[in-house]
């Protein structure tokens, strides 16, 4: 979730956080692990009119603050399972309330995404953070991320201009990919979450290598188009392009993907006329539906 970045100040001093539902692990961060069926205000661990992103994984949510001065890169707070050291706290406790993160503290952070068990991040340093559970440094992408997004058991990043931007991943490994120069749009993506369900779905089908990669493995079928989000559900990925086209691959079970095919092993748009001709401007993913936000006119 985004906050809107153009919202009034008065509406910024009333804002109040809240959180329902499933809590098994505390991952609603009200100190309990009672499912709750009503929202419920949370205590004021942060300013609410400051949250940037709140997202959530299997069992952990993490909340990322606007800066509050110049030199910061805002807060990052976690809460919930935390078995496989996904809250990246050093330690894997399950924590009830939000906890800041420490080992990230005056790292500018841009993005953060949870999958089920592993969190990512995207960073604007070279550097990873000085502390995490097991640190280590993978020097893979060499272009500046532009967004990033966690699956079930698989992750994306989309590359952009140049810029000296870093992607860290949170699991039982750091994963930290330093990043230079060059251009692209390009997408990467790595953890073999969509394998076993491509691999019952299209018996007798080689499978793409960026399916079955354990690291970041560019996508094919993207090669003309330029990227400049992706997402990811459960067990599917989608990319928006610059030019309002939406490509999608994955797992169909749900028909999240607008396909009569059951498993899409390579990206396939889904055409303008889903959309009533109109151009994709946002999309956002739940765990098994795609929900997309049009503008004007494809083709203007």
């Amino acid at each position: 979730m985004e906050r809107e970045q153009s919202a009034p100040k008065a509406a910024r001093a009333a804002a109040a956080l809240f959180a329902w539902g499933a809590n098994s692990y505390g991952q609603l961060g009200l100190g309990h692990k009672e499912d709750v069926l009503l929202p419920q205000q949370l205590d004021e661990f942060c300013k609410p009119g400051c949250v940037r992103k709140i997202t959530g994984g299997g069992g952990h949510s993490a909340v990322l603050t606007e800066p509050l001065y110049f030199a910061d890169g805002g807060s990052l707070f976690v809460c919930g399972l935390n078995k496989d050291g996904q809250l990246g706290l050093g330690h894997t406790e399950d924590v009830l309330y939000f906890t800041p993160c420490t080992s990230l503290l005056g790292c500018p952070i841009q993005q953060v995404a949870c999958g089920w068990d592993f969190t990512i991040i995207l960073t604007g340093v070279s550097h990873g953070p000085r502390r995490c559970v097991v640190p280590q440094a993978v020097e893979l992408l060499r272009d500046k991320v532009v967004s990033i997004a966690a699956g079930l058991r698989h992750a994306l990043a989309a590359t952009g201009p140049k810029s000296n931007l870093s992607l860290s991943a949170k699991h039982f490994l750091f994963f930290y990919l330093l990043l230079h120069w060059k251009a692209s749009g390009t997408v990467f993506q790595w953890g073999t979450g969509l394998a076993s369900s491509g691999r019952r779905l299209c018996p007798g089908q080689t499978l793409p290598l960026f399916l079955t990669a354990k690291e970041p493995s560019r996508v094919t079928g993207l090669e003309n188009s330029k990227t400049k989000c992706v997402l990811a559900g459960s067990d599917h990925s989608a990319s928006l392009t610059d030019s309002g086209e939406l490509y999608v691959w994955g797992s169909n079970k749900h028909g999240q993907l607008a396909s009569q095919d059951a498993f899409l092993p390579v990206p396939r748009k889904i055409e303008a006329q889903s959309f009533q001709n109109e151009k994709v401007t946002g999309i956002w993913s739940g765990w098994t539906h795609l929900v997309a936000q049009t503008g004007e006119r494809a083709g203007r």
